[in-house]
């Protein structure tokens, strides 16, 4: 059975912070510089208690606006400036630079069902989905299904019967590990942080990059191999032992 894997799109491949930055030192006229995400357990992440409905939270846009050393002012006014730009979202760059292009070979070779997630609002020209489907395809993946959704991301990963999902939130993770059947694969870039330890004794399966998770993934996801013995290998290989979950 083919493996179904959903994907984060800011974060993961879409390099939306470092345009954050961009944009506000040209509104602003002055440099401004990113604060490092001082969380330290999945369930603290973006100042979210344990248990906090999804929905309840500041949407990704108003995380990362966070971590700039800006006031609430300024981030309004660069939301407010970024909502005009035309067709914004096809504009960022890729963080590693090839691997939509990877993925969508890898899936194409296995045979994966792959969906792109996202929260992205609405800004000039195009709505958030087209522009996102406009941007996969230009870094090389076909047809890409892209569903711009509000909610636990977990629900959303039992409502779909994925396998996995890979996102660079650890709050979202949480979601998955904890409200569907679904493994969650964390994107953390920066591997020194106190956090990785706790993340994985809760389930959350942790890889340095894009890159790392897609050849886990390809290394065991070999023909005539059941999908749940597919998954088992995975967070194997990955540093977890895989367990049974019930859903949310």
């Amino acid at each position: 059975m083919a493996l179904r894997i959903a994907f984060d799109m800011d974060g993961v491949f879409a390099d939306m912070d470092s345009e954050l930055v961009r944009q506000a030192g040209t509104l602003f006229g002055e440099a401004v510089a990113t604060r490092p995400v001082e969380a330290t357990n999945p369930a603290l992440a973006g100042n979210t208690p344990p248990g906090q409905p999804a929905e309840t939270r500041a949407p990704d846009h108003e995380i990362s606006l966070a971590r700039l050393q800006m006031t609430a002012r300024q981030q309004r006014q660069l939301w407010s400036h970024i909502e005009s730009i035309e067709n914004f979202w096809e504009t960022l760059k890729e963080i590693e630079a090839g691997s939509v292009r990877k993925l969508s070979s890898l899936a194409t070779a296995n045979g994966w069902e792959v969906i792109f997630l996202t929260k992205r609002p609405r800004s000039g020209g195009a709505i958030a989905q087209i522009q996102t489907q406009r941007w996969l395809q230009s870094k090389g993946f076909a047809l890409p299904s892209v569903y711009v959704v509000q909610g636990s991301r977990g629900r959303i990963a039992s409502a779909l019967d994925l396998d996995f999902v890979v996102d660079d939130r650890p709050e979202y993770c949480l979601d998955v590990v904890m409200e569907s059947k679904s493994q969650a694969i964390l994107v953390w870039r920066d591997r020194d942080t106190p956090m990785l330890a706790s993340t994985r004794r809760i389930g959350i399966a942790v890889v340095k990059s894009v890159t790392e998770c897609l050849d886990a993934l390809a290394q065991v996801d070999a023909p005539g191999l059941e999908r749940p013995s597919i998954v088992d290998r995975v967070m194997r290989l990955l540093g977890l032992r895989p367990q049974s979950k019930s859903s949310g």
